[in-house]
């Protein structure tokens, strides 16, 4: 059994839902030496999350985007957490609609995802900062 595990840091991305795919992969060139496996994506925040959906067409991000900011409205006065603002409580709460970690298969050295699937960053506040992956591959 062979174990990878690599931290890395997402620059700042404004709000909304952006593949970072190519990042995963990039951060993990040991991929490449598992035949059969798994790989967890997970993030280290709980005003952003991860999940895994179309990788070709944008409007898809878009409407992410639009479904979970009419589904979690922001300046709701019901939000006794809001010391960071009126996007702080409603960020926490699509983290944990949408959660904190995906897990793909690995076949023959390369992330096992659907031909129109894409590992999506997840950013719910308007000035999120850096966020932490911690990318961890096993198998044989």
């Amino acid at each position: 059994m062979k174990i990878y595990q690599q931290t890395i840091a997402l620059p700042q991305k404004r709000r909304g839902f952006h593949l970072i795919t190519a990042e995963v992969e990039q951060a993990l060139p040991q991929l490449g030496e598992i035949t059969t496996g798994l790989c967890q994506v997970f993030i280290q925040h709980t005003s952003a999350s991860l999940t895994i959906n179309e990788n070709a067409d944008p409007t898809v991000r878009k409407d992410f985007e639009m479904f979970f900011n009419k589904t979690v409205k922001e300046n709701d006065s019901d939000y006794a957490h809001d010391y960071e603002g009126p996007d702080d409580m409603p960020a926490h709460l699509k983290a944990s609609l949408l959660g904190s970690s995906v897990l793909i298969p690995i076949r023959n050295g390369q992330l096992a995802l659907g031909t129109w699937q894409g590992i999506y960053l997840c950013e719910h506040r308007n000035q999120g900062g850096s966020r932490t992956l911690v990318i961890t591959a096993w198998g044989t």
